[in-house]
């Protein structure tokens, strides 16, 4: 998606995100979760709603995402709110990865959604290239121009018109921890990869396995490269590879391959090793690293703010048995790495028109920011409402960046190449992390598979 590459700027704006969220992170660990701590952010929002909704007594609307679980039932608490204003009601649908073929096959059968929550820039592309999204309405715009910065605009916009509403964003820069087995090893937060290695090493000979890896979702395996890749070869770099402007088979998508065997290959890193791995799926990825008392099945779980949720499923407090620190320096300056879910309005109404109004509004994303495990890129959304200080410093150091930060890779790509289950890049990191050793081959298939998505535009 092109609109990265002109707003977003220097690697220096990027280290000086990077130092805020370490430094900050370092001081709030141990925060616990008072929600009566933090104080706003200073963006002017306010206890009382300004926000004008009309009347839609009779209204039906439906909401696809491929959210599951506590994500879902969460922001079906915003739906409801939505309902209780409006009058109207609203169905969360389930949809399945890759979304665009979901509502492809729902669009077919003359069922689509009046919104969907597309993970993908690239996915905003593809639906308004097809001639599904429609755009926002003046009123609707002038709530995403109030609120949001204008790279978070930019990502939602196709052809200069503004499609999506950034609902939901994501810090994909975080490393997070048990921390009673770092207590044990004696084990240090690490501010470089080599440090990283030490770290890992000294958990592994305390008798625990150094890292969680949810294999089975590809996913996963796409962010780690991209924190490796944005630190080790930088922004111009990062820009060129997500347009598919230089090859996979670039020499610095070797040394990042390399880089990531030194994890994904070390024997006894990887929980399960790497048939295990592939066989865990993200959630259990984080649950197995904090529960088990002192010999859980890994120390660390990398990911995003999110994790969070799962981690709501076990015993462990955030802030005390689960800590976190953000993604070492690989080459010179931190990664920071970013992600988000777009509103995006497939049947254009009065009614979808005021729910993308809604979600692009502080009220709704405050509701979800106290449920926990959850980041909006909205500057009008108060710091405050974030239910624990390692969860309000995320949300601040995001809001700090403004436009200076990197859209996830493979959420720009074609979602064949970045974005669907066993296939593309998804697929190729999974033999990858099958096989550490291949890294030429690898980088083949890479390249073999991003030709054919970039050229066809799927």
């Amino acid at each position: 998606m092109r609109v990265m590459s002109n707003t977003i700027r220097t690697h220096r704006a990027l280290a000086t995100l990077a130092a805020l969220l370490a430094g900050s992170l370092a001081l709030t660990a141990c925060g616990g979760s008072d929600k009566k701590s933090g104080g706003d952010t200073g963006t002017g929002a306010t206890e009382t709603s300004t926000l004008t909704l009309p009347k839609l007594d009779g209204t039906t609307l439906e909401v696809a995402a491929v959210w599951t679980g506590q994500e879902q039932k969460n922001f079906k608490q915003v739906l409801a709110e939505f309902e209780k204003r409006t009058g109207a009601k609203v169905t969360f649908v389930p949809a399945q990865d890759p979304i665009i073929n979901f509502l492809g096959s729902k669009i077919a059968g003359g069922q689509p959604p009046d919104i969907a929550l597309l993970p993908q820039p690239g996915a905003i592309k593809q639906a308004v290239q097809k001639g599904w999204a429609k755009p926002l309405s003046a009123d609707t715009l002038t709530e995403v121009q109030k609120n949001y910065s204008q790279g978070w605009q930019d990502i939602g916009k196709v052809g200069g018109k503004q499609y999506g509403v950034y609902y939901k964003a994501a810090n994909k820069s975080l490393v997070w921890y048990n921390a009673k087995v770092f207590e044990n090893a004696g084990a240090k937060e690490p501010k470089t990869w080599q440090e990283l290695l030490t770290t890992a090493q000294a958990v592994y000979d305390s008798g625990v396995t150094p890292f969680s890896v949810g294999g089975a979702d590809g996913w996963t395996l796409t962010d780690w490269f991209e924190n490796v890749y944005l630190s080790q070869a930088g922004p111009e770099k990062y820009d060129q590879l997500a347009q598919h402007k230089i090859k996979w088979t670039d020499p610095s998508v070797k040394q990042a391959l390399t880089t990531l065997a030194q994890i994904w290959g070390k024997k006894g890193y990887v929980a399960g090793n790497a048939s295990g791995a592939l066989q865990t799926e993200f959630p259990a990825s984080v649950t197995q690293t904090f529960t088990g008392g002192d010999q859980p099945k890994a120390a660390m779980v990398y990911e995003g703010d999110f994790v969070q949720v799962n981690i709501g499923e076990t015993k462990a407090k955030v802030g005390t048995d689960a800590k976190v620190f953000p993604f070492p320096a690989v080459g010179s300056t931190a990664p920071v790495v970013s992600g988000g879910d777009a509103a995006v309005i497939f049947k254009d109404s009065k009614g979808a028109q005021a729910l993308a109004k809604f979600l692009a509004s502080p009220d709704a994303a405050t509701i979800q920011a106290k449920l926990g495990g959850y980041l909006s890129p909205n500057k009008s959304v108060p710091n405050s409402a974030y239910p624990n200080e390692v969860q309000r410093t995320i949300a601040k150091s995001l809001i700090a960046s403004g436009d200076d930060f990197r859209f996830d890779m493979s959420d720009q790509a074609p979602q064949a190449f970045g974005g669907t289950p066993g296939k593309g890049e998804w697929k190729d990191l999974q033999d990858f992390l099958q096989n550490p050793s291949d890294v030429a081959g690898t980088q083949a298939k890479l390249e073999k598979d991003a030709a054919a998505a970039y050229g066809s535009g799927s």
